[in-house]
């Protein structure tokens, strides 16, 4: 296991992120936060593959009216995007959010980020501190000659200060650029000096599989440093995505564990069999189960049990047949016609023998 770097805890809802425990995965609704059926839907949903904490954008009044029934009928703790207005703050302090997500620099003055700590600090709500590359005051670019890292790092600390002057510690930092490189030196370099826990994300990383790519470069190299507290994998798309896929950065470095591990061979010129459908339809059927397997899908009858011995369940494929196997041990032959819905079969009786829970796939 990965030591992790010491820092606070922080209560958000009936979660404490820092501090040791668990790295949160986090996401954020895209749909309309006025519609509140449509919003709790695409939570529950979210709640579903294993996200912990959800955002929901308050971009005005309406939205914010509608926090409160969404707290109420939420199954996550729900944080709040807040940009601009403190009024909005304020209202989604008054609907009994978990946590705010505000930049202290663009709500408008001193005063008014006192009276958000202040309705923070009596209503235990805890703060996400968010500076972002494309976003950060021109002043401090100034003061740092257009370094960016150097610019979000004393922007942060700028605002940190601030609040815990005023007593407030119950405070998560976000760190983010679309540049990964970026992104890396600046989180490293905060984790360094302070010890509030750290929000990790490739901000606008991009579509579904680029933008997995490049979030599973900056938060793994992160993450195998001990750096990290909670992380939202942002992509376009999907939201349920985000959580998959932050999951496998997660299991990756085996730091959390939910859901499939899935192992597959690359083709080959040995390959006989059509194993990029087979791969892809056994991610299909196991990809959202909640349970810690290790699944194989093999392209050599001959290697792949061997190879694939660690599997809990695996299939292997020849030329128009193939074998699942069980940690290394054939339990059954089929033709290839009948290779996947074998291996469902037994898939299913193995989730009955580990977990004691029949499941319909």
């Amino acid at each position: 296991m990965l030591k992790r770097r010491n820092t606070r805890a922080v209560k958000v809802g009936r979660l404490l992120i820092g501090g040791g425990h668990p790295v949160v995965v986090q996401s954020m609704t895209n749909t309309d936060t006025k519609d509140i059926d449509a919003t709790l839907n695409q939570i529950h949903e979210l709640a579903a593959v294993g996200c912990e904490l959800v955002r929901v954008a308050v971009p005005d009044q309406a939205a914010a009216a509608a926090l409160g029934e969404i707290v109420k009928r939420s199954p996550l703790p729900v944080a709040a995007d807040i940009h601009f207005d403190y009024r909005l703050a304020l209202a989604a302090i008054e609907a009994g959010v978990a946590k705010l997500r505000i930049n202290p620099g663009n709500i408008g003055g001193l005063d008014r980020v006192r009276m958000i700590v202040q309705a923070a600090q009596e209503n235990q709500v805890a703060l996400r501190v968010g500076v972002n590359a494309g976003s950060v005051h021109r002043s401090y670019l100034e003061k740092t000659h257009g370094d960016v890292v150097k610019a979000m790092l004393l922007s942060a600390e700028d605002q940190l200060k601030f609040l815990t002057e005023e007593g407030f510690g119950q405070i998560v930092v976000s760190l983010k650029s679309s540049d990964v490189l970026e992104t890396v030196q600046v989180c490293t370099a905060f984790s360094a000096r302070w010890d509030f826990p750290l929000h990790l994300g490739i901000t606008e990383a991009g579509t579904k599989w680029r933008g997995t790519i490049r979030s599973a470069v900056g938060l793994g190299v992160l993450l195998a440093q001990g750096i990290g507290d909670t992380i939202r994998v942002s992509l376009t798309g999907d939201p349920r995505d985000e959580v998959m896929a932050a999951y496998e950065i997660l299991k990756a470095l085996h730091l959390r564990e939910r859901g499939p591990v899935l192992i597959s061979c690359p083709t080959c010129g040995r390959c006989q069999i059509g194993l990029e459908k087979l791969a892809a339809a056994v991610e299909e059927l196991a990809g959202r189960l909640p349970y810690p397997l290790h699944l194989a899908v093999m392209g050599c009858v001959v290697n792949g049990p061997g190879e694939a011995s660690r599997a809990d369940l695996g299939l292997a494929g020849g030329k128009g047949e193939g074998i699942i196997f069980r940690e290394g041990k054939v339990i059954r032959k089929e033709t290839e016609a009948h290779l996947l819905p074998a291996f469902k079969e037994e898939l299913v009786k193995l989730i009955k023998e580990k977990y004691g829970t029949e499941v319909l796939l």
